[in-house]
């Protein structure tokens, strides 16, 4: 029996004077106890359904066109878009819960989580604040949060990445909703976490009978959780059908380019299939073809690769952090970040680091361009150890070293068009003439990476996280470096536009002979790019070695846990 149904819904937005249409005639049903996957890339209308569910939408700049969304409870069906906000609000969180896609925007900052938590059961339940803050502690052990009673007192800045997304599980769960909308949940989280977000919400929601609307881009994602896929593409149901129909015989070009932009873990393809290039493939007829570099080909790669000196050699490099003593007379303790690490990178190389949240991946690569100012150690490049430097020193140094961050929003000037953003480190190191030729060298970059001249005189705000990205790149080969670290660079990107720049940065990588390191949370994407791989774990190196042997023939547990958390779809 249905407990929701979609029904032809239609929707615009406003833009300046004119409507856009954003969803066309879209249909489905969710039944009692169901769990359904909402698969699509970015801007394809998966987050407007949700938010159209919850009446979420500004009602001034959006619009139903056609259509209508009926909620069946105890066999009482109402349309939602019929309802007033007042009636919506007691639907909201009593009977349709949302676990939103980023924790750190949806939970106030200012606010304990146990209290924000505490305000959503008082706004539907007639209990005493010391029940329903009873009620709280025991949500976030059903949640498995560690020391809930402490974590009750704690502000979301204390809380990681997947104890955020804990406590706005227990939050959309706090009053035992019909239906729980799961957007983007797991996006940018560890594999190893999202695998326990995504056990956790199937746990609950066999425990509670709940249906489930589980928002991805991700298809190898949802086929963890979900019993039936529904494909957007433009507003437009493209697919639909039992999981294990979608992943054996997709029919859509769409849906069989969201299955192949995964990198596959059984062989080392040339170049990722893309999204654009099955629907191109599609309107030419053709099947897209896979080239593999073979075992053979890697080999000998290999040999001529690590027959030279090292680029870079890393010496027991340590990097400190002090804990903030409680008492005056306290013995000070520290925070060990990166922990005795010694490793090579060669030229031409790429090495990928891998681990979780929290293992010193993102502090190494910082501290081997000193970002971050390391404890003690060496890091040597061409001959040079880096640490020794004088600042003026370094900064000449840096024109050959290079980082690609992980959020490109944040490390763009907002108040910088993109254009003078890419210009400023070659105007830093002096290079080319004048400003014209730094423009004309710009907007060649762009034009490599994908982009045009027009964007030069654009601001950050005006781009796609895609596009953030693209640009990001492009600024680190503004001073034509030798070395660039990666770091988590594609991991909050849809996985068709994941696709497409991972394949960018091993075209740059051939055609401007780079030496990279890759740094990532997601096995599957550093095996694909890497020719070594080093794990991490509480600081230290604890497996070196070829990627493909590290995947088919890990030597640690903690290797065999990234690698039984990677998503792997249907077998």
């Amino acid at each position: 029996m249905s407990i929701l149904t979609v029904d032809d819904f239609s929707l615009e937005f406003r833009n300046d004077e004119e409507w856009k249409p954003i969803l066309h005639h879209i249909s489905f049903s969710l039944e009692k106890g169901q769990a359904v996957g909402i698969v699509g890339e970015s801007g394809s209308g998966k987050s407007v359904t949700a938010l159209s569910i919850m009446q979420l939408l500004n009602r001034k700049k959006s619009r139903v066109t056609s259509g209508s969304i009926i909620f069946e409870e105890d066999e009482n069906p109402v349309n939602l878009l019929s309802l007033s906000d007042k009636q919506m609000q007691a639907i909201r969180g009593a009977k349709i819960g949302m676990i939103f896609q980023e924790p750190m925007t949806s939970l106030n900052p200012v606010l304990k989580c146990g209290e924000q938590v505490t305000e959503a059961i008082l706004l539907h339940n007639k209990i005493t604040r010391q029940e329903a803050k009873e009620q709280v502690i025991n949500l976030f052990k059903e949640v498995m949060l560690p020391r809930p009673e402490k974590i009750f007192d704690s502000y979301p800045h204390e809380l990681s990445g997947g104890q955020k997304q804990r406590v706005m599980i227990a939050m959309a769960m706090s009053c035992h909703p019909n239906i729980l909308i799961a957007d983007e949940p797991t996006t940018a989280l560890d594999v190893t976490v999202q695998k326990n977000i995504l056990e956790l919400i199937k746990n609950l929601q066999q425990k509670y009978g709940m249906s489930v609307i589980f928002i991805t881009h991700d298809l190898g994602v949802v086929a963890e959780i979900a019993e039936k896929i529904i494909v957007l593409y433009k507003g437009n149901i493209v697919e639909t059908g039992p999981v294990q129909d979608i992943f054996k015989c997709p029919k859509h070009p769409y849906t069989k380019g969201l299955l192949a932009c995964r990198p596959p873990l059984d062989i080392r393809p040339k170049h990722l299939s893309t999204v654009d290039d099955f629907m191109r493939s599609a309107e030419e007829n053709k099947v897209p073809v896979v080239d593999v570099i073979s075992s053979e080909e890697r080999q000998e790669f290999h040999q001529h690769l690590y027959a030279d000196t090292p680029l870079i050699s890393i010496r027991n490099l340590f990097k400190t952090y002090p804990i903030r003593k409680r008492k005056l007379f306290e013995k000070q303790e520290y925070v060990h970040a990166v922990q005795d690490v010694s490793l090579e990178v060669y030229e031409g190389e790429t090495l990928g680091l891998v681990g979780e949240s929290g293992c010193g991946k993102t502090t190494l690569g910082r501290s081997m361009i000193r970002l971050i100012e390391p404890t003690s150690g060496s890091v040597t490049y061409k001959g040079r150890n880096l640490l020794e430097l004088s600042r003026r020193e370094m900064m000449r140094q840096r024109k050959d070293l290079q980082i690609i961050l992980q959020d490109p929003y944040s490390s763009l000037n907002q108040r910088v068009t993109i254009g003078a953003a890419i210009m400023e480190p070659m105007q830093i190191h002096g290079l080319y003439a004048n400003d014209h030729e730094r423009k004309m060298r710009t907007i060649e970059l762009l034009e490599r990476v994908s982009l045009n001249e027009s964007h030069f005189y654009r601001y950050p705000h005006e781009f796609s996280g895609g596009q953030r990205q693209r640009i990001s790149i492009a600024r680190a080969l503004a001073v034509s470096p030798r070395f660039i670290i990666c770091d988590e660079s594609v991991s909050a990107l849809d996985v068709s536009v994941q696709a497409q720049v991972l394949n960018l940065l091993n075209e740059l990588k051939q055609e401007y002979h780079l030496t990279y390191i890759f740094i990532s949370h997601d096995l599957s994407v550093v095996k694909f790019m890497s020719d070594r791989m080093a794990v991490m774990q509480n600081g230290r190196i604890v497996e070196l070695n070829d990627a493909d042997d590290i995947y088919f023939h890990p030597q640690t547990d903690y290797a065999r846990k990234l690698i039984g958390a990677i998503p792997k779809g249907i077998n």
